[in-house]
């Protein structure tokens, strides 16, 4: 039998999908097995809808349970069928002003927690300095470091004003891609410098302020020779965003069910990696077998290393104490 901690500790860090049925996903709550939820459009109907199924998810985990969704507004937006309005994307957002960027977080904030969310993957972090880049585009808030600095700030102080959590996406930068992680593995072969002038400028800036930011899938070079994705490498994750940008919130991965690291290694194999670089909570955003083998890895790495054990308590420690005691039981 697994020790008792560790399964619990291996659970907290996995935040779960599903594609329609949620009884699965509310056994795995109920028996420790995930410790938070992302929905998207396929699992939302209606208002009414969605509530339901968030208080059905929240009874499951016994109370209080982090809840996501991406409502970036534009072409990210999940919840149109309950009566959300998507928005103007990020770029076109910032274009109309500061008011108005505070106004897209305070609004989306109160109909997220009215749904009974209490985490918006938003705002985007990434600059658009790449014009084919094929996934983030105008989801950016511009094109020069600067600028996302200022807008994204205003709209994680909107989202936060109104009581839901904002995560800033995709440290270490998405903006310069020319493929989509979703669909294969980018790299940016920027040297340092530039880097930190543009890419790593707005998490640098923000890392003080914002509770969550997540990891790209994508290789630097410059940042770890090993030419690791970002979710994966220790340098990247802890080194940079942890130890040198002093970020005391939760990092979340991205899906590790993208092909960008899909491809390289089985789920198991991903979760113990990325949480041994420093991630502390798990996107697995459909399949019950990934999350299922993400926590049996991660359960099965920790009783065989106490260094490893150490290091995911930490991440579940994190996690409850910055995510979990955010919302209220319904």
């Amino acid at each position: 039998m697994p020790n008792d901690q560790i399964f619990k500790d291996a659970g907290q860090v996995l935040m779960i999908g599903f594609e329609s049925d949620p009884g699965p996903a509310c056994d795995a709550l109920a028996a420790g097995r995930a410790g938070g939820v992302i929905l998207f459009s396929r699992n939302i109907e209606s208002a009414p809808q969605v509530r339901a199924l968030n208080h059905r998810l929240r009874t499951a985990a016994g109370g209080l349970l982090p809840i996501a969704v991406d409502q970036e507004g534009g072409r990210v937006a999940r919840l149109a069928a309950a009566g959300v309005p998507a928005g103007p994307p990020a770029r076109a957002l910032a274009e109309h002003g500061e008011h108005a960027v505070h106004q897209w977080g305070l609004d989306t904030g109160k109909a997220l927690v009215d749904l009974g969310f209490t985490i918006d993957f938003a705002p985007i972090l990434d600059v658009d300095t790449n014009p084919d880049n094929p996934i983030i585009g105008d989801r950016s808030y511009g094109r020069d470091a600067d600028r996302v600095i200022r807008m994204a700030r205003i709209a994680a102080e909107g989202l936060m004003e109104a009581g839901i959590l904002p995560c800033g996406k995709h440290f270490p930068g998405h903006g310069d891609t020319a493929l989509d992680s979703h669909v294969d593995l980018p790299y940016v072969a920027h040297d340092e410098p530039r880097l930190r002038e543009v890419e790593l400028a707005p998490f640098a800036a923000l890392a003080p302020e914002l509770p969550a930011i997540m990891t790209a899938h994508v290789v630097f070079p410059a940042l770890d020779p090993e030419e690791v994705p970002a979710t994966l490498s220790k340098r990247i994750v802890t080194g940079l965003l942890r130890e040198e940008f002093g970020f005391t919130g939760v990092i979340i991965s991205d899906d590790l069910e993208m092909a960008a690291v899909a491809r390289l290694a089985p789920p198991g194999e991903l979760a113990v990696r990325a949480i041994a670089a420093g991630c502390d909570l798990l996107l697995c955003c459909r399949l019950q077998t990934v999350w299922e083998e993400a926590h049996r890895a991660l359960v099965e790495a920790a009783e065989a290393d106490a260094e490893f054990a150490a290091r995911l308590a930490e991440a579940a420690d994190r996690v409850r104490k910055v995510l979990v005691t955010s919302g209220e039981p319904e």
